[in-house]
């Protein structure tokens, strides 16, 4: 059984196609929900045996993720659970000032970059925490035997650019689309939603990415991961294609990027991407 996180719509799309078509993944299925005898009546009936979405929000979260979430849980059926962790954030802040007498500060709010990432990182790891707890014990509340595991949301371009928090959404037990680039990843949830007629994956495709640890300016998100990384994520895959396909080097990436982003980059600002 799964702590599912929502980017990994796709992943599950494809296991629910194995499940329909594949005897054998039918004998495991059985296996997990202990149940010798189960046959899964329709895919939303067999997300909430095995899928558990909890959606983590705090003072910088907005509407419209909300939305979204809420819409997507409600189309493939999963068990869900909406926390807010303002409250724990809170705690951690009040102990560091206890100790040390200071409080760090939002960059919009006059803060440094260092204040301004300690304090993201610290809502993003909380998850995390939150994400194992609830993993642990999610079932036991609901008098159903056995774990669920947690499951990461971090992609390729991300870990390639060094864009995430340890010990957040990067820590899980597995991430199905660790190896899949942001680019990638959009095609896929595309076809999922041509597809599988998910109209909830519409609004998520044209969201800009954003990691939503920053205040809200007037209920809008104000942060994106654009915008903290300094490139594009089209940009990032070039990267990505570059390394694993090219097997090039820190040198011969940049001799190939001067040339193919002559029009946008200048040869110092392929250097330094943020």
């Amino acid at each position: 059984m799964y702590l599912f996180s929502l980017s990994l719509l796709p992943v599950l799309i494809f296991f629910l196609f194995l499940l329909f078509s594949d005897q054998g993944v039918l004998l495991d299925v059985r296996k997990i929900v202990n149940d010798e005898s189960y046959t899964p009546k329709d895919p939303r009936e067999f997300c909430r045996r095995i899928l558990t979405t909890c959606y983590m929000a705090s003072e910088n979260s907005s509407q419209a993720t909300y939305d979204r979430a809420k819409s997507l849980t409600e189309e493939i059926g999963s068990y869900h659970i909406n926390i807010n962790i303002d409250g724990v954030v809170k705690a951690v802040w009040v102990v560091f000032s206890a100790v040390m007498g200071r409080l760090p500060q939002y960059s919009m709010c006059g803060g440094s970059s260092r204040e301004n990432l300690a304090l993201q990182n610290v809502q993003a790891r909380i998850r995390m925490v939150f994400a194992y707890l609830f993993a642990q014990l999610c079932l036991w509340t609901r008098g159903i035997p056995g774990g669920l595991l947690v499951l990461g949301s971090s992609n390729v371009d991300e870990s390639l650019r060094g864009y995430f928090t340890k010990y957040d959404c990067s820590s899980a037990d597995i991430n199905p689309i660790g190896g899949i680039s942001k680019n990638d990843l959009r095609s896929f949830i595309q076809h999922c939603l041509e597809n599988f007629h998910l109209r909830a994956l519409g609004s998520i495709l044209s969201a800009p990415p954003t990691a939503e640890l920053e205040p809200l300016k007037e209920g809008q998100v104000a942060q994106t991961d654009e915008a903290d990384m300094g490139m594009t994520y089209d940009e990032l895959s070039v990267y990505g294609k570059l390394r694993k396909i090219a097997k090039a080097g820190p040198y011969s990436m940049f001799c190939k990027l001067v040339n193919m982003w002559k029009d946008i980059c200048t040869p110092a600002e392929v250097t330094k991407p943020s």
